[in-house]
């Protein structure tokens, strides 16, 4: 119910506020507006303001809305209202009208990045974790328990890294753009400072998918290697661990991070099972253990298992700016946002991202859920997210969408005479034809996710 509520929400108030721009600015120019609706279909609900031509509706169907207004092309126009017509309006002003729907969502997404921004958001420290053998990050000198202090884009100037989320932030714009990322830090255990360079070029076209940062090897932020709660009759509990233990090796190995440990157990998956020798503190005095992991079957094939929680509580950071930082960091993070988009798109037009990273409704559903449960932060966060991307998909010069109403406008701009009748079908069904390609691939990866 979560779910659904959460998506309804985000729907309606990111649709809402896109119409609206058209609305706002279709007015403001002159325009008659016959009609403003959130969702497509039969009207469920609809009403007019006193002093007003327009009617206001809400459809069934939420995947979408629309404003309709007074214009030739649609109709017959009463001479009297002829200088209210779309259709008669300057360039300038129907390209307005047209580009204030993917603005406002661009400009809802700097409101809410800015509210967070002056609330304040916990986020883990950027404490890495060990990053796995054979990953850049060890390639880098990075073992684990290192603070990201700073980090470098080839000969521009330090920029500080704020929590865990900012540094993975500037690792993925660094990998789309191919370019080496120089990272400064401190190691939490001996204090001392050190460097070390990613090379991130060096990951190639395969690596822009999900499994970006997993080739990177900055995959979470330190946590203690603490075992949890222990469950009886599994191998911990026959071992003897207790919750509160802190692990220090296993078969002589030095744990950093319970990222570490988990994946020393998990890596353990044996028949039958062989037996792991575990040194832990317990009460500042050091145990000697015997640990044998038993065979789990999952969904990315069989792992070792010990039935007890790993790893304790990150440490976390407060990142609040003041008024006027809150701002420019929220519009520095919506055009960041956007370019990254982008960018993406591109990769995958040219096959160099998967196209995997199209998600569809059911998608976007889920993330909803999962956010609104875990905070109205992280909800308005998301909210902020799918703002910028409706924003900036609807500008994509596509003959159905804003982008391919505006790239006509630049026609007609350039030329002097709009697109004829004849190409505007022409186009309006390859825009529609290709639409549909990435609805449907969209939705076979919402459902590979979801049910796969």
């Amino acid at each position: 119910m979560l779910t659904l509520v959460a998506f309804i929400v985000a729907l309606g108030l990111l649709i809402a506020i896109h119409e609206y721009g058209h609305y706002r600015v279709a007015v403001a120019c002159g325009v008659k507006v016959l009609r403003f609706s959130i969702g497509m279909g039969k009207p469920l609900l609809r009403w007019t303001r006193s002093g007003s031509d327009t009617e206001f509706v809400i459809a069934v169907l939420p995947l979408g809305g629309y404003v309709r207004m007074l214009d030739e092309r649609e109709g017959a126009v009463p001479a009297d209202q002829l200088h209210q017509a779309f259709n008669r309006q300057p360039l300038r002003k129907r390209a307005a009208i047209v580009a204030a729907g993917p603005l406002a969502n661009l400009l809802l997404a700097v409101a809410l990045y800015s509210v967070v921004n002056w609330v304040g958001v916990e986020q883990p420290k950027a404490i890495v974790s060990a990053p796995e053998t054979g990953s850049l990050a060890r390639a880098a000198g990075l073992q684990g328990g290192e603070w990201i202090q700073s980090v470098q884009l080839g000969q521009a100037p330090a920029q500080a890294v704020e929590s865990f989320e900012d540094l993975r932030w500037q690792l993925t714009q660094a990998a789309l753009n191919a370019q080496d990322i120089r990272l400064f830090w401190r190691d939490t255990r001996s204090g001392r400072q050190g460097e070390g360079v990613l090379k991130l070029a060096d990951l190639g076209s395969a690596a822009l998918d999900q499994s970006m940062l997993t080739a990177i090897g900055i995959t979470a932020p330190w946590t203690p290697p603490v075992v949890g709660e222990v469950m009886a009759n599994m191998p911990a509990a026959r071992a003897g661990l207790q919750a509160g233990d802190v692990v220090q090796t296993v078969n002589g190995q030095p744990v950093v991070d319970g990222a570490q440990l988990r994946s020393l157990i998990r890596n353990a998956a044996q028949n039958p099972p062989v037996a792991q020798a575990w040194v832990v503190e317990r009460q500042s005095r050091l145990q000697a253990l015997e640990v044998v992991p038993e065979l789990a079957t999952t969904e990315q094939g069989q792992i070792g298992r010990i039935g007890a929680y790993i790893g304790g509580m990150p440490a976390m950071v407060t990142v609040r700016k003041g008024a006027l930082d809150g701002v420019v960091a929220g519009m520095v993070r919506t055009w960041d946002v956007s370019v990254l988009s982008l960018q993406m798109m591109g990769k995958m037009l040219v096959g160099e991202a998967s196209l995997k990273n199209l998600s569809g409704p059911l998608t976007i559903a889920d993330y909803a859920g999962k956010s609104a449960s875990l905070g109205w932060i992280q909800y308005v966060l998301f909210l902020a997210l799918i703002s910028v991307s409706l924003g900036v998909l609807n500008l994509l010069p596509l003959p159905v969408l804003d982008g391919g109403h505006l790239m006509y406008y630049l026609w007609e701009g350039v030329t002097g005479h709009p697109v004829n009748d004849v190409w505007m079908e022409r186009l309006q069904r390859v825009g529609i034809s290709l639409l549909l390609v990435m609805m449907s691939i969209a939705l076979f990866n919402d459902i590979s996710r979801i049910w796969g």
